[in-house]
Parts: structure tokens; C-alpha cells; sequence
């Protein structure tokens, strides 16, 4: 049995479940795609994490559920769209895992002044890494999950003096020089920064008194992040300008800070982030596959059918940012497109389960995802067909124990 959870030791884990190697990326791309004015999209998002906070802090307390997303969306709308919601968090994953994997190499190919054969080549080697980890049935545990965190911590602040110092006014205009509509647009790979609350979610089986220490951590930990990601954002811009500095912006500003060393800190970072975070999403997703495909719950490894899918995924995504068809900023917003889905239905659910503050909190919540996901584009089409699909072969029967939970 697991040990009871501390608040500062919980909110440490809540924090570590947000950030992540996305983080590496999306100043740089949000900046490209909005300028200046992506802070405005940058501070938006850090609302809709509290909101989100508070929500999936409500629903780990009101449903516990081993299952995470498939639990919480079957106690509001039933276990046919729970399901659905599910496929799609898993094709969030299956998406994400070479896309986060690029990602890591690409610090690889800016610290060899290398190009994007070279990004691939260690792409397909994190993948794999990842896969013979997971397939050995071994997850992070929570003292290395830890260390991470500690590590991108530095690495962040370290990239935020380095920008700080380096930082030129005139960077900041012009302050929407694509316009105003792009702040919205810039909103989607942006999510790859904030994923993370429906996995945070299921410890609070772990504290003694969820409904005293939840608001303390939830607190804590939009603190910490709010701080660091806004920081990151202005820095980015400050120091290296509208553009932001393209896919590898924290390598940018750690020159600045450190010099050349940067770089090579930068890359060494970015591909021990991305194996340790990969590791514990693939690893989490697991228990979630075997639930769909009714498969042993008692067996750490992922089934096989989900490692095929992610190879499969992993050589199409890798091959089209190899020859040039996308770029990283279309790759990303692919994944994050998948999770809004998976928060609209869990908020949706959350509006039928829940009661007084926390209710509102989800049906706003519902509302900004919705709005996010209309500037998707192919993303959100995409991430439709795959709920679609998964929607009319899904069968699950509404049994008594998923049946809709009220209070």
C-alpha cells in the first residue's frame, strides 16, 4: 500500500505531472505563431489550468477511479462515451509519444548543428528507448519523477535569467503582428504545456484529508507553474524576439545565460525529460489500454496492441517531419487537440456530477475548451474522426456500477 501524501510532496508530484518537455518547445512556437501578444494566450491557459485544477481535484474525491479519464466520464455520461473519450486520450498519447520524442532530439540536432535527419534518428532511438522500458513492465518511480522535475526547475530558471539579462524592449512590438485572431490559435500546441491535472487527479487516494489539503495543493501548484510558464513566455520574447527561437528556445537562452555549455546542457535536459516523462504517460496509459481491451489489469506492461500503435504512429509522424511535409508546430497541436476532447468530456461530466462552485468551474471550463478547440483547424478534425470512429465501435453496455452519479 502506498504511503499517505504530504501537501508540499503531493503538490511536488502535482507539478511535476504539468510540466513536462513540452515546456522545451511552446515558448518558441506560440511566439512564432502569435508574437508578442501569445502572453495574453500563455495567461488565459494558466486560468483554464485552475479551473481544471479545481475540477479534476473535485472528481479524484467524488469518483475514485483506478482508470482516471474512463472512470470520471462514465460516472456523468455513461460508459459508451466514456469509452469514447478514452480512445481519444489514448490517441492523444499514441500521437504525442514521437511528437514529445522530437521534441528531446531536436535540442540533439541544435547541439550538433545538425539538421532534421539527424532530430529523427535520435527521435526513433528515445521512442524505443521508451518502449523496451515500458515493455520490461517498468514505470518511474516517484523519487526519479521527482528529480526531473527538479531538473527542468533549473533548467527553466537558469533559462530565465539568462533571458532576463539578455532581454531588449523592442522585442515586445510590434505586440499582435498576426493579428489578434492568432492568440487564439496559438492556444492549441500551448496545451501541450498544461496537460497534466487528470493525472495528478488520482492521488488523492493518497492524503489523509483531500478536502483540507486538496485547495492547498491545487494552490501550490498553480503558483509554481504560473510563475515559471509566464516568466518563460516573456523571457523568450524579451531576449530572443517575436519569433521566439523557433523549436529550440530554452537552448537559446541557456547560451545566453552559460554560453556555448548551454547548448550541450539544453540537449543532455531536454532527452533525459523526454525518456522519464514519456515513460511515466505510455506507463500510466497501460492500465487505461487493458480496461478498453479487457485485458489483465494486474500487468504493468502496456498490451502490445498500444506499443504496434505507437511504432505505426511513430514511423508516419517521424517520416512526414523528416522529408519537411510538417513542422513541429502542426505535430504538436495534433496530441493537444486530442486532450481538449478528453477535457470536454470530462468537464461535460464533471457539470452532471458535481454541485455548488466546483460545477460552475467545469461548465466555464467547457465553454474556453470549446471555444480553444474552433482554433484547431486539421488538429480538430483529426481529433473528431478519432472520437467518432471510436464512438460508432464502441458497444459498451451501461451496467449498474456505471450508471450516472448525481449529488
Amino acid at each position: 500500500m502506498s504511503s499517505p501524501l504530504t501537501v508540499s510532496r503531493a503538490s511536488a508530484m502535482y507539478v511535476g505531472a504539468l510540466l513536462g518537455p513540452g515546456l522545451l518547445i511552446v515558448p518558441g512556437l506560440t511566439a512564432s505563431i502569435a508574437g508578442p501578444a501569445s502572453v495574453l494566450t500563455w495567461s488565459g491557459l494558466l486560468v483554464l489550468s485552475g479551473l481544471l485544477g479545481w475540477v479534476f481535484a473535485a472528481l479524484g474525491i467524488r469518483v475514485p477511479s483506478a482508470t482516471g479519464v474512463r472512470g470520471y466520464v462514465t460516472a456523468g455520461l455513461g460508459a459508451r462515451t466514456a469509452a469514447t473519450t478514452s480512445w481519444t486520450f489514448l490517441a492523444g498519447i499514441i500521437t504525442g509519444t514521437p511528437i514529445v520524442s522530437m521534441i528531446g532530439a531536436s535540442y540533439v540536432a541544435e547541439l550538433t548543428g545538425s539538421g532534421r535527419v539527424t532530430a529523427c534518428v535520435v527521435a526513433v532511438g528515445i521512442t524505443a528507448a521508451v518502449l523496451l522500458i515500458t515493455s520490461r513492465g517498468l514505470r518511474t518511480s516517484s523519487t526519479v519523477q521527482s528529480g526531473l522535475v527538479l531538473l527542468l526547475l533549473g533548467v527553466v530558471t537558469l533559462s530565465v535569467i539568462g533571458g532576463a539579462l539578455s532581454s531588449d524592449a523592442g522585442n515586445w512590438t510590434p505586440f499582435a503582428p498576426h493579428g489578434w485572431t492568432a492568440v487564439g490559435t496559438a492556444a492549441a500546441p500551448l496545451m501541450l504545456a498544461f496537460v497534466g491535472w487528470e493525472a495528478a487527479a488520482p492521488l488523492t487516494a493518497r492524503l489523509t484529508d483531500p478536502r483540507r489539503q486538496l485547495p492547498r495543493i491545487v494552490t501550490i501548484t498553480l503558483v509554481v507553474t504560473s510563475v515559471l510558464y509566464l516568466a518563460l513566455a516573456a523571457v523568450t520574447i524579451g531576449a530572443l524576439g517575436p519569433d521566439g527561437g523557433g523549436s529550440t528556445p530554452v537552448a537559446k537562452l541557456l547560451v545566453l545565460a552559460v554560453g556555448p555549455a548551454g547548448l550541450l546542457l539544453a540537449a543532455v535536459s531536454a532527452v533525459v525529460l523526454t525518456i522519464g516523462t514519456v515513460n511515466a504517460y505510455v506507463s500510466g496509459a497501460a492500465t487505461l489500454a487493458r480496461s478498453l481491451t479487457r485485458d489483465s489489469l494486474d500487468l504493468d506492461t502496456p498490451p502490445r496492441w498500444l506499443n504496434a500503435a505507437i511504432l505505426t504512429s511513430s514511423g508516419v509522424l517521424i517520416s512526414l517531419f523528416g522529408a519537411g511535409v510538417l513542422d513541429l508546430d502542426a505535430l504538436v497541436a495534433v496530441p493537444s487537440t486530442m486532450f481538449l476532447v478528453v477535457y470536454l468530456g470530462c468537464t461535460a461530466s464533471a457539470w452532471r456530477v458535481l454541485s455548488g462552485g466546483v460545477r460552475v468551474a467545469a461548465a466555464v471550463a467547457f465553454a474556453v475548451v470549446l471555444v480553444i478547440l474552433g482554433f484547431t483547424g486539421t488538429a480538430g478534425l483529426a481529433a473528431a474522426a478519432v472520437a467518432l470512429v471510436a464512438w460508432a465501435f464502441t458497444r459498451t453496455p451501461v451496467t449498474a456500477g456505471s450508471a450516472r452519479a448525481r449529488t
